[in-house]
């Protein structure tokens, strides 16, 4: 019987490890897996119509990494005047921890901008040409990040680096596309924490 309880053991051990392959032994940085959940980082337009009107729009970026090795990421500024400005899709891909602790975040999304070809069908007579009135792929970008975890509930970008791809390019080759410069600006990211705070309070 003792035998059996210790094949049990042994075997959930090789389960554990090999289930959790992006999760490495030690407790720095990403190794422990406790940065796994949701986080956001504030990103501030004082003039969003670009004529100095200094309006202030105050938009987040939601990054959310999976304890299966996916990513996700998207920004609520996306649907602002996409008819106007363009905007972009929903990024998803992948994160792995390396063996210095450090995380590495890589995804990819589309960028769209605005057209009229909707309008420009045999027989079509508009004028004078008006404003958009759809949108259009116009090609994939495929961001690499690399991050630290600084605490239970805090990432920070320090490096970051991205390929643009136009619509006859294939945005999944990581040797495609055109490589952009490397990117050192910090950026931080806090997690959503779960809270009963407000359910609670008078």
């Amino acid at each position: 019987m003792a035998k059996l309880r210790n094949a049990g053991v042994a075997f959930f051990a090789l389960w554990m490890l090999t289930v959790m392959p992006a999760f490495s032994q030690g407790n720095a940085g990403c190794k422990s897996g406790k940065f796994i959940g949701s986080y956001t980082t504030l990103i501030t337009f004082s003039d969003v119509w670009g004529d100095g009107t200094n309006v202030l729009n105050q938009t987040i970026r939601q990054l959310t990494l999976h304890s299966d090795g996916t990513a996700s990421q998207e920004d609520t500024a996306a649907p602002d005047l996409m008819l106007s400005g363009g905007t972009f899709s929903l990024e998803i891909g992948s994160w792995k921890c390396r063996s210095d602790g450090m995380l590495v975040v890589t995804l990819i999304w589309a960028n769209y901008i605005p057209t009229n070809d909707a309008l420009n069908h045999p027989g079509a007579t508009v004028t004078p040409i008006p404003p958009p009135v759809d949108i259009i792929l116009s090609g994939h970008g495929r961001a690499t990040y690399l991050m630290s975890v600084t605490d239970a509930n805090t990432l920070t970008r320090i490096q970051a680096r991205t390929r643009n791809y136009d619509q006859t390019q294939d945005p999944t080759d990581p040797n495609g596309g055109v490589l952009g410069p490397l990117r050192t600006n910090a950026i931080v990211y806090k997690r959503v924490v779960a809270s009963d705070a407000d359910l609670l309070a008078p």
